[in-house]
């Protein structure tokens, strides 16, 4: 019985032990998967809250604005699913912007590391809008 109790906690020291290497900086994320500098937020220093809360949280904050705007009717905007994709999905070698739902892409890279899929882009779109991206 001791033998599985030591078990258990090696799994959760390890499992603790890589959340904690895995809470880098976005940007250093990005420079491991040669993506550098090709989405707006790459120049950024923080998102529109900052970074460790947007990890953190940015669930929270998505279905908050998805109550106000879809039963409210009140647009934001600074939290809006569509800002966020804009300033987050970067561009192809040709210019051209790259789902951030695509394998190793800004969402994927995160969800598929945490195992979760979100719902959002059933409906919303996962590039940037052509306005967007012509202010690029």
């Amino acid at each position: 019985m001791t033998s599985i109790l030591y078990r258990i906690m090696a799994l959760v020291l390890v499992a603790g032990l890589s959340a904690i290497a895995y809470g880098h900086d976005h940007a250093d994320a990005v420079k491991g998967m040669g993506l550098e500098g090709t989405a707006k937020a790459d120049a950024l220093k923080a998102c529109v809250r900052p970074t460790d809360w947007m990890r953190r949280n940015h669930m929270e904050l998505i279905e908050h604005q998805r109550d106000l705007t879809v039963r409210q009717g009140i647009r934001v905007q600074k939290d809006s699913l569509a800002n966020c994709v804009d300033c987050h999905a970067r561009q192809d070698d040709k210019g051209q912007p790259v789902p951030v739902t695509a394998a190793g892409e800004f969402c994927q890279h995160c969800h598929g590391y945490a195992a979760v899929k979100p719902s959002c882009f059933q409906c919303h779109s996962t590039v940037p809008s052509p306005a967007a991206t012509a202010q690029r």
